[in-house]
């Protein structure tokens, strides 16, 4: 086996559908589930850092810091079911949540991260729910799917006409002058007052 397969089969769960469709690339799929197990990972060590400002009596921080490690937990149980196989529910939420559409996680990963950066604003909240917010952005451009190819762009972009103009323009610059408007003014101009 390669060294892509090994990581790709470590990764992968027991009888796990492909959700994301074949015309996604092999390190989104799995790119993607490293990053929110990692994010994870950190957000919780870190929501335990911002948990520990109650020593200067930081109760917004506290605050931060407990929705930044439920977070944490959230995510990896949603990426990494194995690391809760003591909780019987998680495999099956998992599950629910993978049968879902991407932008279902993708906004679900967004929603969780940003509160904690908005209350405790430091390095500990950015950085922790920073990559929980970036393993969303994967998520959403996963959902958003792949890019059409240049000929198939260049093919609607020839397509499409603007402002109800039926003819092709010839140039960039076409609909600018057949869509100008004279000037006019409809009493004396006022003097400037030099403001």
């Amino acid at each position: 086996q390669s060294f892509a397969e090994k990581i790709t089969g470590l990764l992968a769960r027991p009888n796990q559908q492909d959700p994301v469709g074949p015309e996604q690339p092999w390190y989104f799929k799995y790119g993607s589930r490293l990053l929110g197990i990692v994010a994870a990972f950190f957000a919780i060590l870190f929501g335990l850092w911002n948990v520990l400002s109650i020593i200067t009596l930081s109760v917004t921080c506290l605050v931060a810091g407990i929705i930044q490690m439920v977070a944490g937990f959230v995510v990896m149980a949603l990426e990494a079911p194995a690391c809760f196989f003591c909780i019987d529910k998680v495999n099956d939420v998992a599950g629910m949540v993978d049968s879902k559409p991407l932008y279902f996680r993708a906004a679900l990963y967004c929603s969780m991260a940003v509160p904690p950066i908005f209350m405790c604003f430091g390095l500990a909240s950015l950085f922790g729910s920073g990559l929980i917010f970036a393993t969303g952005v994967i998520y959403g451009m996963m959902a958003l799917g792949k890019k059409a190819s240049a000929e198939d762009m260049r093919a609607a972009a020839a397509q499409q006409t603007y402002g109800g103009n039926a003819t092709p323009a010839t140039n960039d610059r076409a609909g600018i002058v057949n869509n100008a408007q004279p000037f006019s003014f409809t009493g004396a101009v006022g003097t400037d007052s030099n403001v």
